[in-house]
Parts: C-alpha cells; structure tokens; sequence
C-alpha cells in the first residue's frame, strides 16, 4: 500500500480521549482499556496492534458502544467522533451513528450474517434501517455495493443464503453491509482471521482500494503484523490495556521505542532465503 503522507495532518475524524473500559465480572473488575488516546483522520488507516487480551477490540467496539453493558462500565475518557462524544449519545442518536457514522466489519462473517435471510436484504436492511430509503432504493444500493465489493453475478448472489457462499464471499458481503451507507469511518477488526491466506490478500486489497475510492478513515484491529506493514499509515501497539508506542508505520517498524513492540516484531515469522 502506499501510504498517505497528508492524512496524519488531517482534523481527526474519530479521537479516543482517555478511555477508560471495565468490565465489573463476578470475581473481580478487569481494568480492560487504561487511559488510550488515538485518533485517526479521513483518508487514513491506524492499524491497532497487540496479542490477545491487549484491549484493542476493547477500544475499537467502543467507538460504537457496542461493549455489552453489563459487564461493560466506560469508566472515563471520551470517544469523538467529528467532535461529538459517543458515550454520552442517547440510544436514538447512538443508532443513526452506528452504520451511517462509523460501520465495522468482524472476522466470522457467519456469525454475523443472519443464516435465514438472504445476503441481498441483509445489505439493503443496514441501509434501510440508517438512510430512510425505500425499498427499492435500498435494494439497488444493494445491489450495486454488492458489485463494488467485487461479488460476481450481484443479483443471483443477492437472492442466496449466507450457508450457500463461500467465506470469501461471505466477508465481501459483510463489507459490502458496512459500506452501503457511506460512513466516515470503518472499523476493521481482524477481518480476514477466518479465511485462507490467499482470499485473505483479495479482502486486504478490496479494503484498500475502498478507503482510497471513498476516503474513510480506517481502524484495523489486527495482531498481523504483516498486514500492518501492508495497509496501514500508522500503527498503535497496546499492551495491558494501553497503548505502548504510536507512530508512522514505517518508523515504528525501522527503530521500535518500546521494548514490548521489539519483543512482537521478534516474534514476528520470516521467509529465510535457502541456503
């Protein structure tokens, strides 16, 4: 990818103010997200990096409150998004923001998608439910969201069952659901986890060229570091529920100032030539 020089200069689209995330369980509250201050511009991808338990989807289904509450407790901070607080939005407010402001793609497309409606009106419904068209209007966006994200034959593809894809079609159908409605940002979290290695590059290129074609701002939740290197500008390393280093993907890779982002780029598996 190459990256966007201009975009970390940009006005920040989405900004997470010292957020603060618990999560109040039986036996003890666990101090999931500890103060994290991030922002990401339109035009921009900020990949969120850490290994499991780090707090990045923590933070990232924050930007959407969609931490289940309970257990969930924003314990402080805010989360702006074109300068307005999501966690103090009423829930009529916080549904119009959800789609249309900031739309997400997960990683299991199959426990995303409803197995009983077909793949068409499930993206016509996340346009419907947020754009107050009508229902031809939504099914043509349908339709042609269905082509952008690269589904070939949009309208058999329209009228089948989740079960009757494949994983790679099913996850261009989750973006396909995440884009209809044009939002500012979109959060990606490890969107290709599920699929093979080589329908894993076909989605990481499709999102790129999408973020290009609509200059979203992107959050990528990943513990790839190889995908980072490929679609991120910058790059925010959690650890422990906080953010450990942040920077210029390039830069962070090259001299890592953090010895926990060393320890990950250690970690991380190489090709060695044949000797």
């Amino acid at each position: 990818m190459t990256h966007s020089p201009d975009a970390p200069n940009a006005a920040p689209v989405l900004e997470f103010q010292d957020l603060r995330v618990d999560f109040e369980l039986a036996s003890a509250t666990v101090h999931a997200v500890r103060g994290v201050n991030l922002s990401v511009a339109a035009g921009e991808t900020l990949a969120v990096v850490g290994e499991s338990g780090s707090g990045k989807s923590a933070t990232a289904l924050s930007a959407m409150r969609l931490n289940p509450e309970p257990p969930c407790v924003y314990a402080g901070g805010r989360v702006l998004l074109d300068g307005r607080d999501v966690l103090a939005l009423p829930e009529r407010e916080l549904r119009k923001v959800r789609g249309a402001g900031i739309s997400m793609v997960f990683q299991d497309p199959m426990t995303s998608l409803d197995p009983l409606q077909r793949v068409g009106a499930q993206v016509a419904e996340a346009l419907r439910l947020h754009g107050g068209h009508s229902r031809a209007e939504a099914r043509l966006a349908a339709l042609t969201a269905l082509d952008e994200v690269g589904i070939p034959d949009p309208e058999h593809r329209y009228r089948q069952y989740p079960h009757e894809l494949s994983g790679g079609l099913r996850q261009r159908v989750m973006i396909a659901s995440a884009l209809v409605a044009r939002p500012r940002v979109l959060i990606a979290d490890e969107p290709t986890t599920a699929l093979d290695v080589t329908v894993q590059r076909q989605i990481l290129e499709l999102l790129v060229r999408l973020q290009r074609r609509h200059g979203m701002a992107v959050l990528f939740i990943t513990h790839d570091l190889g995908v980072v290197a490929e679609t991120a500008d910058r790059v925010a390393v959690m650890r422990h529920g906080e953010v450990v280093e942040t920077g210029d993907v390039d830069q962070v890779f090259a001299r890592p100032a953090a010895q926990y982002t060393r320890d990950l780029l250690a970690a991380t598996p190489r090709l060695e030539p044949a000797a």
